[in-house]
């Protein structure tokens, strides 16, 4: 397998001899307003550019959307990718916002979606604290991982937009990956904290998957990401985590 960070949580997944596009946030930088009630709230979104071709980004057999929230499904992803590729989604919600942009070829993810020998199994989190949900739990909405599985592969778990929670733990119990992929920018609502996860949150990751590869995405891209790579990896190495945690830049790959 292959896992190239193209930008925020937007990856490009070779597994299987299938290649996919997870959570395309394809605008050029600057294009958005800063989330409102969010940290830093005066930088505009994305932060920074892609560094990935466009042509590369759009070379996939088919795209995998966890939740539609701007910095993972936005404008320029709609007008980008062809109307007919198959787009992997959540639920019904999604699938029908997807089909409402034009897209003709939309499954809904389960525990056991097949996609030429590729076994793709939705798994639950949660974008925040029970505390967040209850302040603004339509803002943050339902989300999820998916889990990778062939039988010629590495099994990866992709975990989504969700902070360290008892979902989490029971993902990593059931399905024991071997590479886990976090979305651990740790960005930030005012008031109501983390909506994803930061240090801390790997660090308890790195303790429950002993063995895995833990692999950090949705880093310094968006306004309202507080940890940066540079935090970390820093934190990783005072943690003795180096060897099972990559932080890799944009445009970087890491194979398995």
């Amino acid at each position: 397998m292959k896992i190239t960070q193209v930008r925020n949580a937007t990856l490009r997944i070779d597994f299987g001899g299938k290649r996919f596009l997870v959570d395309p946030y394809l605008a050029v930088k600057g294009a958005y307003p800063a989330l409102p009630g969010t940290a830093s709230g005066d930088r505009r979104n994305p932060l920074v550019e892609l560094t990935v071709p466009m042509s590369e980004i759009l070379d996939v057999d088919a795209v995998i959307v966890t939740h539609t929230h701007l910095d993972h499904w936005d404008e320029a992803a709609k007008n980008l990718i062809p109307k007919g590729m198959l787009v992997l989604v959540q639920n019904e919600m999604d699938a029908a916002a997807i089909q409402a942009a034009g897209f003709s070829n939309t499954r809904i993810l389960t525990d056991n979606t097949t996609f030429d020998g590729i076994t793709l199994i939705k798994t639950p989190g949660r974008h925040g604290s029970d505390e967040a949900y209850a302040a603004i739990r339509d803002r943050l909405g339902e989300v999820c991982g998916v889990v990778f599985r062939h039988l010629d592969e590495k099994t990866i778990y992709l975990a989504g937009d969700t902070i360290w929670n008892g979902y989490v733990e029971d993902n990593l119990r059931t399905h024991k990956p071997d590479v886990i992929v976090l979305n651990c920018g740790d960005a930030q609502i005012i008031g109501l904290g983390s909506i994803i996860m930061g240090k801390e949150d790997v660090y308890k990751v790195h303790r429950a998957a002993l063995g895995a590869i833990l692999v950090a995405s949705h880093m310094e891209a968006v306004n309202h990401g507080m940890l940066s790579r540079r935090e970390l990896r820093e934190f990783i190495a005072e943690k003795g985590m180096t060897p099972r945690v990559l932080v890799p830049d944009d445009g970087e790959a890491v194979s398995f």
